[in-house]
């Protein structure tokens, strides 16, 4: 972790500050976009893979590791490709190898529709599509947030935090108790450790609508751009369907690689089957 954070920064956007992970170096550099719930720290072990042969900046967004929300922020899924917009523009980033994992591929769906010249490729993992949002999976814990239950039970939950480990992520990994301790709690405590920062949350999770990944569909569906889709299969929230929805959607995709056995965080779990797949989709 104090590796990683060693390539920390803080850019301004235009909804203020946002904190990056950004170990500079020469040539195209590949942007990481995390999910719901994670924070940059998702990305680690890929950006620790990578070091010394590519350029990684991997953003926390708003809300999440240490990006703090505006007041009143918009959390809908456009605004926050209009985020990740503000952070490449903050950063010189004129062209990007962009990968994201969960509700950042929903983003980066968004933002490569909006911005198809801004990419040298696209890398999507397992992540909303069409109108999988929010995936039916996770659908009661958008309930709760709706029913303000979140702001209530949150910040208990992280008195106790292996039960936090094991509830919050371990549907999403195969084996939970190697994610360390530091890391569920850099992730957890700018979301739930306050019944405000809990409350933030819940507007944050009812935010979150398909009509804005369904808005984009006509130009994803004509997006050159070189796509990979990297997809654990036994990942319960996008299950294999939504690869394949993916493929035959986007003209640019090149194909899918599945990661057998992978969950939602495989990216972190399996981070070296990832990076496999990106070296060959960049080269």
């Amino acid at each position: 972790m104090a590796d990683f954070d060693h390539y920390r920064a803080t850019v301004d956007t235009q909804t203020g500050p946002a904190s990056v992970i950004d170990t500079g170096g020469d040539g195209t550099p590949a942007l990481f976009i995390h999910g719901v719930g994670t924070s940059s720290y998702l990305w680690r072990n890929v950006v620790a893979a990578l070091d010394g042969e590519h350029r990684c900046v991997a953003l926390d967004l708003p809300l999440h590791g240490r990006t703090p929300a505006a007041p009143r922020q918009d959390f809908t899924l456009p605004a926050l490709a209009d985020f990740v917009t503000g952070c490449c523009d903050a950063l010189g980033l004129d062209r990007v190898d962009l990968v994201a994992n969960d509700t950042g591929g929903a983003v980066a769906q968004i933002f490569a529709a909006r911005n198809p010249d801004r990419l040298a490729s696209l890398t999507l993992t397992n992540c909303e599509a069409h109108d999988n949002v929010p995936p039916t999976a996770f659908l009661p814990t958008v309930l709760l947030a709706r029913a303000g239950m979140l702001a209530r039970t949150g910040p208990r939950l992280l008195h106790d935090v292996d039960k936090a480990r094991k509830r919050v992520y371990g549907i999403g990994y195969q084996d939970v108790q190697n994610l360390p301790t530091d890391i569920v709690r850099a992730n957890l405590t700018p979301l739930i450790g306050t019944q405000d920062a809990a409350r933030e949350f819940q507007r944050f999770l009812t935010s979150l609508r398909a009509r804005d990944l369904l808005a984009v569909e006509a130009e994803l569906s004509r997006l050159e751009v070189p796509t990979l889709i990297v997809w654990g299969t036994a990942d319960i929230f996008f299950r294999r369907k939504w690869a394949y929805w993916l493929r035959t959607t986007i003209p640019g995709a090149t194909g899918v690689v599945e990661v057998p056995g992978g969950k939602l965080f495989f990216p972190d779990e399996r981070a070296n089957e990832l990076v496999e797949a990106l070296r060959r989709h960049w080269s």
